[in-house]
């Protein structure tokens, strides 16, 4: 029960942040959203090590690894907060829960892990399910749209090293170096086009990085007490969130062509999840 709570709370309040990042986008560029994400992540993350967690303060087994896992997390953050600059927070989380399918199809060629055709029908549902939401050929497919869908493709491949990584390095240094990698990338676009926030906007910005950390940290404490096939599925109660903050804040909701490639979507990820927690009963 504890596990499930902290995985549970830790997705429910991601969409604080997206809500947050999409309203400072009003006023300044996704680059300096996306840096303020990362510099306060660290910022948390560090100080967390260093007062409760100092031997984890270690070099990296697998530098490289890491290195690549932060590049892409730093893009699938800056397309997802570009998305929702654009899009709806509901029509673009839909899209970005293409990253669990994502992984399943990366997992034989990257991971070694065998995928059975029960699980390749459904990595194949999933992607008719974006198909249905984005819907080519009869509404317009604008930039913002791909880019939500980028940011699960690209998420899929982070969680791909992030299983490669889970058996060299600890999970908070790991959120540690993620964190330097991507604020070292984006603080190279920072100057062309940071804009002086004010003291709110600076609250805002320090929410964002405090909330990432928070949830993370909720996640890897989940993990301690239950299998993450067995808590994966909770990762799509942030739908539920981001749907209520979506229509109170931003009068926004999904059309019926959304909710139909969600429940598709959805329901894809959460058999790959259940075939997944299967077969790891059955090794």
């Amino acid at each position: 029960m504890k596990a499930i709570i902290l995985n549970a709370t830790a997705w429910m309040i991601v969409p604080v942040m997206d809500a947050i990042a999409k309203h400072l986008s009003l006023t300044m560029d996704v680059f300096q959203i996306t840096w303020a994400r990362y510099f306060f992540t660290v910022v948390f993350t560090l100080s967390l090590m260093v007062l409760f967690y100092r031997e984890t303060l270690v070099w990296s087994k697998r530098p490289k690894l890491q290195l690549v896992r932060g590049i892409i997390l730093a893009f699938s953050t800056l397309c997802f907060f570009y998305s929702i600059s654009v899009i709806s927070l509901p029509k673009a989380l839909t899209l970005a829960f293409v990253a669990p399918i994502t992984c399943t199809a990366l997992s034989p060629f990257f991971l070694g892990e065998k995928v059975g055709i029960r699980r390749w029908s459904a990595v194949l549902v999933g992607f008719l399910g974006t198909l249905i939401v984005i819907r080519p050929g009869f509404i317009d497919v604008n930039l913002a749209t791909l880019a939500a869908l980028a940011c699960g493709v690209c998420y899929g491949f982070y969680l791909v090293i992030t299983r490669k990584l889970s058996t060299s390095d600890n999970s908070l240094l790991t959120l540690l170096f993620t964190g330097v990698v991507g604020l070292a990338i984006i603080s190279v676009f920072l100057p062309s086009v940071w804009v002086n926030p004010t003291p709110n906007e600076w609250i805002m910005m320090a929410i964002i990085g405090l909330i990432a950390s928070v949830a993370h940290l909720f996640i890897i404490l989940s993990l301690k007490y239950a299998d993450a096939s067995k808590l994966a599925p909770l990762g799509y109660t942030e739908i539920i969130t981001n749907i209520i903050i979506s229509y109170y804040f931003f009068h926004e909701l999904p059309d019926n062509w959304t909710y139909l490639g969600l429940f598709i979507i959805v329901l894809s990820g959460l058999y790959i999840s259940r075939r997944e927690y299967y077969l790891s009963k059955l090794n």
